[in-house]
């Protein structure tokens, strides 16, 4: 299964809150009636009652105002909109930001319209979920980013409950908006690559991911600070680079044995797994970081005592590019810690062919301050046509 979270696009479908004292505020709207009014309309924040709208909190004042509701909490912004409406508001505005403008207290009817190619896009959602995996900390969570805020998606109704309508169509955030992005690329190279695993397919999305945004800059999150390993794993998805990968980091279904006997699965857990009976006594168990995927997660610690300065694991990659190809490796930003390999240089002669190679962790420098560090493990095809990047994570102990 793969692990995705939320990133804006490039679309904002833009609308201006203007203030009475003419200051601008630009934020997103999908809808708006036709014959809501130009009149300054008086402005409501209770920064004590009830500043996120919750709708099991006191309700007062909003009667005839624009009602400003803090983002967050456990009510999302349809139920805001509904416990603002069904209390008499006349618009809401919801904000993540610093808003100490809005306190001039007055309030403009916005304009709205469409703005395409945000360079800052993508951002990482503000409710997209953060790793690391606690189930499985050996395996880097979350895998990647796809699109999945303000998605413009069938709807089964119009949001404007006009029974007559056929515009049923809404703009939805969360992964469940992401996942059909993912799902549909997938598909698309499982019909472009009938061969090719699941992993295999995950490996090729993951490793040849984009790190910055259409602006060339790091990916940042909701506070526009950069984004972390955590939020966004291999970071953003590009389709049209993940179909020809060069290489793919492939895993069959028994390659998964011995990880789940490593995590202390029941014999009887793993078969309801695999449908096959397993003894796990009999198996040979591997480390979670040990398991043929597309990233690192591993643990470092300081002194011989703790046992973890120095450790070794082995990667396994297919050659699904040109028959004769080779590649190098590139070790980017680890900073404190040696990464060395068995072999700096890949070299195949057919397609489908197999190449392991071994890849050595060890903690060369101490940072009081720091408590991981991450970066990249890349392979980069002689004639600069694919790379294949491998994030690295490591914990600090």
């Amino acid at each position: 299964m793969m692990v995705l979270y939320t990133s804006t696009v490039d679309r904002s479908i833009r609308a201006t809150a203007v203030l009475g004292n003419k200051e601008e505020f630009d934020g997103e709207l999908l809808s708006q009636p036709n014959n809501f009014s130009s009149t300054l309309l008086p402005l409501f924040y209770s920064s004590t009652i009830n500043p996120f709208c919750d709708f099991d909190k006191p309700i007062y004042g909003f009667k005839g105002k624009v009602v400003l509701c803090d983002g967050g909490s456990y009510t999302d912004s349809n139920l805001k909109g509904q416990l603002v409406y069904t209390a008499g508001g006349v618009a809401m505005i919801v904000t993540n930001e610093k808003k100490d403008s809005f306190t001039k207290r007055s309030f403009l009817a916005s304009n709205r319209r469409t703005i395409i190619g945000r360079n800052s896009a993508p951002i990482v959602g503000s409710f997209s979920s953060r790793g690391p995996s606690l189930a499985s900390p050996g395996i880097l969570k979350p895998d990647i980013i796809g699109p999945g805020v303000n998605i413009l998606a069938a709807w089964p109704s119009s949001v404007e409950n006009n029974k007559n309508s056929k515009l049923t169509f809404n703009v939805i955030s969360g992964t469940s908006m992401s996942c059909p992005h993912l799902s549909g690329i997938a598909a698309l190279f499982k019909s472009v690559h009938p061969h090719w695993s699941p992993a295999a397919i995950k490996s090729a999305i993951m490793t040849t991911a984009d790190l910055t945004n259409l602006a060339g800059k790091p990916i940042v999150d909701e506070r526009l600070l950069p984004a972390d390993i955590f939020a966004t794993g291999s970071v953003h998805v590009n389709p049209s680079r993940a179909i020809n990968p060069g290489l793919v980091y492939d895993l069959e279904p028994n390659d998964y044995i011995p990880y789940l006997c490593g995590l202390n699965y029941t014999d009887q857990d793993i078969y309801f797994i695999t449908k096959q009976k397993v003894k796990c006594s009999k198996v040979s168990k591997i480390p979670e970081a040990q398991l043929n995927y597309p990233s690192f997660s591993i643990t470092l610690g300081s002194g011989d005592d703790q046992g973890y300065t120095r450790t070794t694991y082995m990667r396994t990659v297919t050659n699904v590019g040109e028959a004769n190809s080779s590649y190098d490796s590139v070790i980017v930003a680890l900073l404190g810690v040696n990464v060395t390999l068995n072999t700096t240089r890949l070299e195949f002669s057919k397609v489908n062919q197999k190449m392991t190679y071994q890849v050595t962790f060890s903690w060369v420098a101490t940072n009081e301050y720091a408590s991981f560090i991450h970066g990249f493990l890349m392979w980069k095809s002689s004639n600069s046509m694919q790379f294949v990047r491998t994030p690295i994570f490591v914990k600090l102990v």
